[in-house]
């Protein structure tokens, strides 16, 4: 199969890398003077991968969505609306669509697929792949659990056939919605575990409890399956996110308790200010993410601001443990 991979930075050049060992003809898109293609184009590799020489590397958008049968994003999150009415211009209503990223718009609380379908991509072109693994671990040969949804049935199916590996066992999600809620929260729940890192490490095991609670509550009132926040996407995903060094949201909560700034992206920023947007919108307690979004948009004193919002935290009112 002809695949595109647009974006090349260190999870989508992973991903062009893997489909190329799956059987696949790659093309990896980066926009000109971007770092992460720069690098590629003018070393062959960056800190995670080696370009594969059969990977044809491009700037040229028209190329690599015109060429290909399926289209795989990999871009920061927030920025996908404006770079789907690029995508757009060209002629891609027969493409499929996979996304490989993670995030809910802010300002809108619009998970990515339905961004895609604003855009005028089928819903029945559209599948999302996530999941826990770092591309680190992936490159040494760790392999993973991933799930791939999508509203397609079939689709899903023969995504997951095509993929599937013994580095990645990939599951049919069955709740498109819930898979992209569940993804998105994780980095929201990886923040404050970085936070915590500094401040009291033995509160993990209750904040993989109440954050995987928290962002149930939030895929049942907006018509989800509640259970899917306990799945790969979600829960799923904790120890990659919570505990890893490699985790760059659990690291920008480490470093921003301890004063100091993280320069690389962190998705859980953004999604944590959607989050409060979705919450206040359906009327479900966010506790944590409340805490977070306090933390990352907050004034004054990072480091104190981390431990205020925590003890806040140990100041709600009691409550049942699986109140609605």
């Amino acid at each position: 199969m002809k695949i595109s991979v647009l974006g090349c930075g260190r999870w989508g050049s992973f991903i062009a890398w893997y489909l190329t060992q799956r059987g696949n003809q790659v093309i990896s898109w980066g926009s000109e003077g971007e770092p992460s293609y720069e690098v590629l184009k003018n070393t062959g590799r960056n800190e995670y991968i080696t370009l594969d020489e059969r990977i044809t590397l491009t700037c040229d958008l028209e190329r690599a969505v015109t060429e290909a049968e399926l289209i795989v994003i990999s871009i920061s999150a927030q920025g996908l609306r404006g770079f789907m009415q690029r995508v757009m211009h060209y002629p891609v209503a027969d493409k499929v669509f996979v996304l490989c990223m993670k995030g809910i718009e802010t300002g809108t609380g619009k998970r990515l697929s339905e961004i895609l379908v604003e855009s005028g991509v089928s819903p029945r072109k559209i599948a999302v792949w996530v999941g826990p693994g770092h591309i680190q671990s992936f490159v040494q040969g760790v392999p993973n659990c991933m799930v791939i949804d999508s509203e397609n049935e079939a689709l899903k199916v023969e995504l997951v056939d095509r993929f599937k590996s013994d580095l990645i066992r990939f599951y049919y999600g069955n709740d498109l919605l819930g898979t992209e809620i569940g993804a998105a929260a994780k980095n929201v729940m990886g923040i404050a575990a970085g936070a915590l890192d500094v401040i009291c490490v033995p509160l993990k095991g209750p904040l993989m409890s109440r954050g995987a609670r928290e962002v149930a509550r939030l895929i049942k009132a907006m018509g989800g399956n509640e259970l899917s926040a306990y799945g790969l996407a979600h829960l799923g995903d904790y120890e990659t996110t919570l505990f890893s060094r490699y985790s760059h949201n659990r690291m920008y909560g480490e470093m921003l308790a301890r004063g100091q700034r993280f320069e690389k992206l962190a998705e859980g920023v953004a999604t944590s200010a959607a989050m409060m947007l979705l919450g206040e919108k359906y009327g479900v307690d966010l506790p944590i993410t409340k805490a977070v979004y306090a933390v990352c948009y907050g004034e004054g004193n990072d480091a104190e601001r981390c431990r205020e919002e925590i003890g806040k935290l140990f100041q709600r009112s009691t409550k049942a443990e699986m109140y609605e």
